[in-house]
């Protein structure tokens, strides 16, 4: 694995003394790059810290534990999830054919919700006055 481009951010080794040992019995590979880890053999969870806060998006936005996550299907059953309004940022990236997303994200919650709130998930309709019903996205 790569660390990512802020991945010495005194954040992300808060976060990654607090990553858990398994996530759905899968256990922990520890891996050589700094704010990164694995679950798995082969790796079914990748984990990054230290990425650029993303900006709002269209794409699906989930909250798990009080953590915002955009969910990047493109590359489905495999999903990236990016934490939402928080800065830095921290990706998963899911084998959903072998456990859900679900299941990686309610596991990561504690450690990730150690990052500082910048932003949350709203709809559209939230977001702007005029906005019909819509699912949710995320805005700053």
């Amino acid at each position: 694995m790569e660390p990512a481009a802020d991945a010495n951010d005194p954040l992300c080794a808060e976060v990654s003394v607090r990553l858990p040992d398994t996530i759905d019995g899968l256990k922990r590979s520890w891996t050589d790059a700094q704010a990164t880890a694995a679950w798995g053999d082969p790796s079914t969870v990748l984990f990054s810290c230290g990425l650029e806060s993303p900006a709002a998006s269209t794409l699906q936005c989930v909250t798990f534990g009080g953590v915002d996550w955009l969910v990047d299907d493109t590359d489905y059953p495999m999903l990236r999830m990016t934490t939402f309004g928080r800065t830095p940022a921290a990706q998963a990236y899911v084998d959903t054919s072998k456990i859900s997303g679900d299941q990686a994200l309610d596991a990561l919650k504690l450690a990730v919700g150690t990052l500082p709130v910048t932003g949350q998930c709203t709809t559209v309709s939230e977001a702007t006055p005029d906005g019909d019903d819509a699912p949710e996205t995320a805005t700053e």
